[in-house]
């Protein structure tokens, strides 16, 4: 499978991520959707990590262990699991019962947003420049129109649904930080990697569900595939397919993902549910988008020519 089509494939499935998330509400509860799409996830990737047994040389060039040994990896692992899935699913099902999926496909782009601010005034692992903080300053005012607070109906549960999306981003930008800080070092294999993230958050799941999972399920085709898609597909295969695009483009190409989710999402809210917009919400993932480009280093103000 090619790297475009890898590229393409990881947008497309986490893109419809949000509708996935909007039907299989229809029959179960928004822990049940987190705890599904987690724990299968982690069965996928394990199967793959399991037939693979992917390896990584040491430092005398022999293949390292498949898994890592260092406890303190694995307190790591215990953290990013909580910023890798557990808050930020449980926020985005919560949050889908209240926003439509269109609308939270739309603050799931937010993510290079809150990655930076992270990066930068959390971890202190990045840099940010006059453009990039204008970037980011363009991206949270394009937060604020999608909210639209001079509406009286985002101050009731529609505005509760808007900042869950945003504590999952939130959570999302934490991650990227953490691990760049504490793991991206660390002589692990990319597949393992996924799977040590998936799979300790299946971990913390399981230990969760009493609290998440039990409870009436009204499955029917369209729900069940749902949460298969979620969890083999979402939390699973797009994982590998996310690293075998970081390894041949790199990070900034990778992310670029980004600008292809909202598009599917939006387009699979409008056309199998039925979604509408108000004239804010699109005005304002357009100056998200602007902010993406922005923060990350994509465009630069007041660029100089170079001297030849």
């Amino acid at each position: 499978m090619s790297t475009w089509l890898q590229f393409l494939a990881m947008g497309l499935v986490w893109g419809a991520s949000f509708l996935f998330m909007k039907v299989a509400l229809g029959g179960v509860s928004f822990g049940q959707v987190a705890w599904s799409r987690v724990v299968l996830g982690a069965l996928a990737l394990g199967v793959i990590v399991a037939v693979t047994r992917p390896r990584v040389p040491g430092v005398d060039g022999a293949a390292g262990p498949v898994l890592p040994r260092e406890p303190i990896v694995w307190v790591h692992f215990l953290v990013v699991s909580f910023t890798t899935c557990v808050i930020p699913y449980l926020c985005f099902a919560w949050a889908e019962q209240y926003v439509s999926s269109s609308l939270a496909s739309i603050y799931n782009a937010t993510t290079p947003i809150m990655t930076a601010l992270m990066a930068t005034l959390v971890f202190r692992v990045e840099r940010l420049g006059l453009s990039r903080w204008v970037g980011v300053g363009v991206g949270i005012l394009g937060v604020v129109v999608v909210i639209g607070p001079w509406q009286y109906h985002a101050l009731t549960g529609s505005l509760a649904g808007q900042l869950a999306c945003l504590v999952a981003t939130a959570c999302y930008g934490f991650t990227f930080g953490y691990q760049r800080k504490f793991l991206s070092h660390r002589p692990i294999a990319p597949a393992t990697f996924a799977f040590l993230s998936i799979g300790v958050s299946a971990v913390v799941m399981l230990a969760l569900t009493p609290w998440l999972a039990i409870g009436p399920i009204e499955l029917d085709w369209a729900v069940g595939l749902s949460l298969v898609a979620l969890g083999v597909l979402g939390t699973g295969l797009a994982y590998i397919w996310n690293i075998n695009v970081l390894r041949a483009w790199g990070p900034t190409g990778t992310s670029t993902v980004t600008y292809v989710t909202p598009v599917v999402g939006v387009a699979l809210g409008v056309l199998l549910l039925g979604e509408r917009f108000s004239w804010h919400e699109p005005l304002g993932a357009l100056l998200v988008l602007v902010g993406i480009l922005l923060a990350p280093g994509r465009l630069r103000l007041g660029r100089r020519r170079s001297v030849e």
